[in-house]
């Protein structure tokens, strides 16, 4: 059954790929908001992207349709995160038919396996931890994503092997255009740089004892790594698991005897969990974080940098509180 939800998906899928696919234009599928943001800025205007699900869509439930497999069909060039994060690309490439070059922008990143979270921070930073062992519980490895977290772009170091995969992908599908290609490139590489070094100085200036956070799922895990802060979720890396009563309430007595003072909402995921959380714990709803989509073209986070920036300033202003 179709829901309401991705009905709006969908119409924000389409209202994304707005620009007409011009006849001198490689046309390209991207397979989420974030991802089709990151291409563009490589692509430039040889390129004219279609995105699959749009944003504020949950590409995590998202159900392709036979204008989908069409799409795909008459595409030149398809990007997809990898990870398992599509667990629906292979069959619905298949589907189509189609001879598109398929670019997989995570290829080279270090994925990080499910439960490896915390280990993967303690290696690389000294902060003090509040993290237990609930993400392992809700049983990650059973989620369609299989053996590691996808979700890669949470990193801006990955990000920038994304654009590097993205480069040579299109060079090879368009070699006219590879010196646009290359320039693109090293342009958007320069303000990922920028970026990563504002993402480590925030989070640098921020008290150690304030670096837990709790979000809706367990998409940040790639941002915990590389800047030092903890994130626990009552959801796994999926928002199709349900989390169970027990972790909602290891994670209610986590978030009262760490003194955690905020949890955060996203906007792929149904806050009413978190508001419940927040009534039995008294921490604040800290803001509005974006993991796995944009928002539209008005709001806060319209592209990855924007994103990016927009997590950064919410879980600042509520972790120096």
């Amino acid at each position: 059954m179709i829901t309401r939800r991705l009905l709006l998906a969908s119409a924000a899928a389409l209202a994304f790929a707005a620009p007409a696919l011009a006849e001198d234009k490689l046309r390209v599928i991207a397979t989420f908001s974030i991802l089709g943001d990151i291409f563009a800025n490589v692509g430039g205007d040889r390129v004219a992207v279609t995105t699959l699900v749009g944003p504020d869509g949950d590409a995590h439930v998202f159900q392709p349709a036979p204008a989908d497999a069409q799409a795909i069909a008459g595409a030149q060039v398809i990007v997809a995160n990898g990870l398992g994060f599509e667990g629906w690309m292979d069959r619905l490439i298949e589907a189509s038919g189609t001879n598109a070059a398929l670019i997989t922008a995570a290829d080279g990143v270090t994925p990080i396996a499910f439960g490896e979270e915390e280990h993967a921070e303690e290696e690389g930073h000294d902060h003090d931890h509040d993290h237990d062992h609930a993400e392992e519980e809700a049983g990650h490895e059973g989620h369609d994503h299989g053996a590691f977290d996808p979700h890669a772009w949470q990193s801006v170091t990955n990000v920038a092997l994304y654009v590097g995969n993205i480069e040579r992908g299109l060079a090879a599908a368009d070699p006219a255009g590879a010196e646009t290609y290359a320039a693109n490139a090293a342009a958007y590489l320069a303000e990922l740089d920028a970026l990563d070094a504002e993402i480590r100085a925030a989070v640098a200036a921020l008290p150690k004892d304030h670096r837990t956070v709790v979000t809706s799922h367990d998409a940040f895990g790639y941002f915990a790594a590389d800047y030092g802060l903890t994130f626990v979720a009552p959801q796994g890396v999926s928002t199709e698991a349900e989390a169970s009563a027990q972790d909602v309430a290891a994670l209610i007595t986590q978030i009262r005897d760490a003194g955690i003072a905020a949890v955060f909402v996203e906007n792929i995921a149904d806050r009413r969990l978190l508001d419940q959380i927040a009534t039995e714990t008294g921490a604040a709803i800290g803001g509005t974080l974006y993991s796995d989509a944009l928002s539209g073209p008005e709001g806060p986070a319209a592209t990855y940098l924007a994103m990016m920036r927009h997590n950064l300033s919410q879980l600042t202003a509520a972790l120096t509180n």
